[in-house]
Parts: structure tokens; sequence; C-alpha cells
């Protein structure tokens, strides 16, 4: 493969933009709302194949071939492990390594282009602005083309992100200067969906603040979704953690998965994940190309913590003597335990995904209500395979 001018439905990492020596590759939504590379001047192609050296989807599975040391971890300081969507840790190390002259590429949410993207942070009130989780597909655009690969950087993002990364560095012989850091990652939803739900909401316009997940009601049942737009949206509590927040203008939205919010349903019900996610993923659970994975840690050792508990994992030597140095609580537990809840395989298409690209691609604006109703029929279909995993649990006791 010359280039990767056929590779379609990918990882959307646009690691093959930056390192294309010529510049002639973009990353540009597709029709599904998912990033994908573009060749803009294919005549200026010189035919290198540096593009498809670090592409991570067309290669071989690249990772870490070390035991895992693995911790759970939260920030010292109340009020970053109080803001972020567990433990802290990913503000911690990227707090700790700007002390020790590192810059940090990581993600915040693009309120002008309503979009999450990566950016540099070159001090901690720049970093700031990457608090919190956001789950959503970035665009690496603009933070990758940024970053000087002869200088020291963390660079943050989702496995696969990371994973063509480590090939870009390791292509130039630079990994000395860099510290990756990925995440237990579920898969991306479409934007389109995202595009969707502003609208379904009434706010898809001048967005201010949005918080994807917020602790107030306890972590434990931090998935709620809030968002504050010009227009004024139905008044909610502004706080309970997966709860997405969103704040414009003159406006608030506030809506938790515990009560059925239609965009975590959606996403976390598989109905409209990037395809390579579900097929091409190879890193799922204890394969990853980081130094450091972060995550939730859900499983039942900490349950009764509402305060919120990072699962954190040293992949390399690097890895662990930087988390040694954070400002952090760390207690070691076997991977096992900091990873119990955390998946194992790829996400499988839900039954009723072909109707929700549908009501997606469609220009219809369809009611809360309808998305409901298709979330709803699908917890039906699901019903029978829960019954029967159910059934082999309690026959394996």
């Amino acid at each position: 493969m010359i280039n990767i001018a056929d590779i379609h439905d990918c990882f959307g990492c646009g690691v093959c933009a930056k390192a294309c020596p010529k510049q002639i590759i973009a990353l540009k939504l597709n029709k599904n709302g998912f990033y994908e590379p573009r060749i803009e001047s294919a005549d200026q192609c010189i035919k290198c194949s540096i593009c498809v050296e670090v592409c991570a989807f067309a290669a071989d599975s690249q990772v870490i071939d070390l035991k895992p040391t693995s911790y759970a971890a939260w920030s010292l300081n109340d009020d970053i492990r109080k803001n972020s969507s567990s433990g802290g840790i990913a503000f911690e190390i990227g707090r700790q390594m700007l002390q020790q002259g590192f810059k940090i590429c990581v993600v915040r949410y693009n309120y002008a282009k309503q979009i999450p993207e990566h950016y540099i942070a070159r001090n901690e009130e720049e970093l700031a602005a990457s608090a919190g989780s956001k789950y959503l597909q970035s665009d690496t655009t603009d933070g990758f083309a940024g970053i000087d690969i002869h200088d020291k950087y963390v660079v943050t993002g989702t496995p696969c992100q990371i994973a063509s990364f480590r090939r870009y560095i390791r292509r130039f012989r630079v990994e000395s200067n860099f510290i990756l850091v990925d995440f237990f990652c579920h898969g991306v939803p479409s934007m389109l969906l995202w595009q969707k739900y502003l609208r379904t909401i009434g706010e898809n316009a001048k967005l201010t603040d949005i918080k994807w997940r917020s602790k107030r009601r306890g972590w434990h049942d931090s998935w709620a979704m809030g968002i504050d737009g010009e227009k004024t949206a139905e008044k909610m509590d502004w706080h309970d953690s997966y709860n997405l927040l969103i704040r414009g203008k003159k406006s608030f939205f506030n809506s938790r998965l515990s009560q059925g919010d239609v965009f975590y349903n959606l996403f976390l019900g598989d109905f409209c994940c990037n395809r390579a996610c579900q097929k091409n993923c190879k890193y799922k659970y204890d394969r990853s190309s980081a130094d450091i994975r972060i995550g939730d840690l859900w499983g039942r050792t900490y349950r009764k913590n509402e305060d919120g508990v990072s699962a954190l994992v040293a992949f390399t030597e690097k890895g662990n003597m930087l988390i040694q140095q954070m400002n952090c609580e760390l207690k070691e537990h076997p991977f096992e335990v900091v990873a119990e809840g955390q998946m194992k395989e790829n996400a499988h298409t839900a039954y009723l995904s072909s109707i929700a690209w549908k009501m997606l691609h469609s220009p219809k604006t369809y009611s809360l209500t309808d998305w409901k109703r298709l979330i709803i029929a699908e917890k039906i279909l699901q019903l029978p395979k829960k019954l029967v995993r159910k059934i082999d649990r309690i026959l394996s006791r």
C-alpha cells in the first residue's frame, strides 16, 4: 500500500496527517459522522508510505509487552477530585509533567465549532480546559500539528490514537521525548448523534459550558448530561454525576443516564459507534501502546466510595516512575481488581442500529420520545440474551 487513499472507516486518529512530509492529508468527517483521512493533493504524494507505516488501523497490533502495575488512585487535591470524572488522575499527570518542562497534548471542547479537539497546554491554566471526560471523537488536527517531536510532551488520547502515535514517534526515533497516556475505551459515537441530540433538545447554538459527568448525587450515578445554550430549556438540577451538563448564555439542560438520557443510551447501547471500534479495535482491557492507562474504577472494591476513584495502570517503567511522583493517593491492586467492569471485547452492534442510522441521516428532528421508543424496543429485544447470561452465571457458581 503506497498511501492511505484506500483506507476508509478507520480509527480516524489523524496521525497520518501529522506524519505526511508533504502535509497533503486532512482529517474530515465522513457521511456517518466519523473522522477519516483524505489526501487532498494526490499529485503531490511522493510515495514515501510513511502515512501507512504509522497507521495502527492498517498494521498488526502493537502493544507494550510488559506486565502492568495497577493502582486505585485519586488526587489529594479535593477540588481537582471533585471536578474530575473519577479521581482526577489525568489532570494530575498533566500538572506533574508541566512542572518538569513537558507540554501536554490533550482534549478540550471547542464551543465555537461544537467539537472536542486536541490542543497543547503549556501551563496549568491552559490545562484546566481539559478537565473531565468528553464522550465524542476528537479532532486531532491542530493539536498534533503543533507538536515539535524534538521537544517533550505528554500526549493523551484514545487507545487507537495513542497506538498510531507510538508508531509515529518510534518511526522517527523520538520515543524518549514522549509520555503516552490512553484510557479504557468503549468506542466513539457518531458526531451525527451529538448534532442531532443538540437539535432535539433545542440547544444547537452558542453553547458556553458542557459537562458529561457530575458527582453531586454520587460518583456511581455520574452519567448525566447538562447543556446550556441561548434558548431556554427545561431547568433541571445542575448536579448529578453519567450527568451531561450543557450551559449557554440563557438556558440550561440536564439529563442523567439513570433517568434514560437519550445520548448516553444510544452511545453506550452501541446504536451508532464507529464501525472500526466494533470490528477492528485491538486495544481493549490490558492491550495498550501507552505508558499509562487511566479510567474509572467501577469494581466492587470501591463500590461504596462516592468521591471518585481512578483506575491507573502503568505499562512501562517510565509510566510507573511518573505515577510515583504525582500528588495522589495510590493503592496497588492486581490488574483484575483495577480493571473490573472494563470491556474485554469490542462492543457489539445494537439490533436496531440500522433504524438509528436512518434517523440520524434523516433531515427530520426527532423528539426525545421517538428516540426513547427506539431504546425501549432495543431493550426488549435484548431481554432473552440477558436472561441466558444470568442463568449461565447462576449455573457457574
